[in-house]
């Protein structure tokens, strides 16, 4: 995603976290933020399924 190594973005990831943050939070940010980008290197692989189609495979309404 960024031109930052791994280490800068955990520093910096490190650093807006309060004093209080236990290793599960930290655990959690972490994991959110591979999964967020995750998803957005599939987004740009074309690897996305349309909402319609979603909805459709899941029977849900529009």
């Amino acid at each position: 995603m960024q031109n930052t190594s791994v280490i800068e973005q955990a520093h910096r990831l490190l650093d807006t976290l309060p004093d209080s943050t236990t290793w599960e939070d930290l655990m959690y940010r972490i994991y959110v933020r591979q999964a967020i980008e995750e998803g957005l290197r599939n987004s740009d692989a074309g690897q996305t399924v349309d909402v319609k189609e979603v909805r459709k495979r899941f029977g849900l309404s529009s």
